[in-house]
This record gives C-alpha cells, structure tokens and sequence, in this order.
C-alpha cells in the first residue's frame, strides 16, 4: 500500500530494501515536479524570475531529455529517439532549454510524462537484469561505467536541485508554495 501526501505524492517506504527506497524517493521527487508544474498555461512556464532564464517549461524539457538519456541512451544504448536524435547538439548544447518556449504546455507535460514512462519501464528492465548492480552500456569518456544504482541517486539529485528551482519560479508565478 503506498501512502500520498496532501498533492497527491507517493510517500517513500520508511522501511523498504534498497531499490524500493531509491525508487520511492524518485517517485516522489517526480510528483512534486508535477505538483510545480500542474495547472500553468504557457505563459506561466515560459515565465522567469529575476536574472535567470530558466522557465518550468524549459525543466519539463530538460528533464524529459535527462529521463531518455540516462534510462535508453546510457544504461541500454539505445536511441533516444524524437526530439533528441535529430537535435545537433553542438550548434545549441542547451537546446531543449531553448526551445520549450515554442511549444505548447500538453506537448512538454506529454514529452516528459512519455519520458517518464520509458524511464519506469527500464528500470524495471534493468532491476531483472542486474539489478541494482546492473552497469551502463555507455561508458563515460574516462571509461567509468556507472550501475543503475548511481543513476537513480543522481536522478533523485537532479529532481531535488530542479525541484528548488521550480519553487521559486512557481511562487513568482503565482504565489503557490510548498515544499
């Protein structure tokens, strides 16, 4: 039985084994996402807050890129398919940022939750082939190879560090706060 909180966010297992712990914080680091990001129209996330050009609507994209690459890129090198394979990176490294202004909000919610999906499923995957152990196909360029288990710590990370951001870009917005 999963217990929600007051937004409607998966509350992590206080006394689960190891995967279900990790999986239980990223599930409620992606609900509160969501929670951020719920209800605003394109204006409210193309909007930005003091000197930053940060916007939700660019974190909705960002994050949808980082679900595909660490989940289908690195740990099973696969395509990451459409948007990403047809972007050239080098000409805009920050592209996904950069273009979130051009589309709507139900197109970025759809790509992420679509990311989020995909990235669910792989982890199931690698959880049966592995496990927590399981390494990446994609070494890093020192030739380190990082299992599963780094990268649902560092998507926790990645979600947390966002998560501030959204807050403070959600209360500009606004006014809504919370945790």
């Amino acid at each position: 039985m999963t217990l929600t909180d007051d937004q409607g966010r998966p509350e992590p297992p206080v006394a689960g084994n190891e995967a279900d712990t990790l999986l239980g914080f990223l599930e409620f680091q992606r609900a509160t996402f969501a929670w951020k990001t719920a209800g605003l129209d394109a204006a409210g996330l193309g909007r930005t807050v003091a000197a930053s050009s940060m916007t939700l609507g660019g974190m909705l994209k960002h994050l949808a890129r980082v679900e595909t690459a660490w989940f289908t890129r690195s740990m099973f090198g696969r395509p990451m398919g459409e948007p990403w394979d047809s972007v050239d990176w080098r000409a805009d490294r920050d592209w996904e940022w950069h273009s979130a202004a051009a589309d709507t909000p139900e197109a970025l919610r759809e790509l992420w939750e679509h990311s989020v999906e995909g990235a669910r499923a792989a982890v199931a995957e690698a959880l049966d082939h592995g496990g927590l152990d399981r390494l990446a196909a994609r070494a890093w360029a020192d030739g380190r190879t990082p299992s599963l288990r780094w990268i649902l710590v560092h998507m926790i990370e990645e979600y947390a560090r966002h998560n501030g951001h959204a807050d403070l870009i959600r209360e500009a917005i606004d006014g809504q706060t919370g945790e």
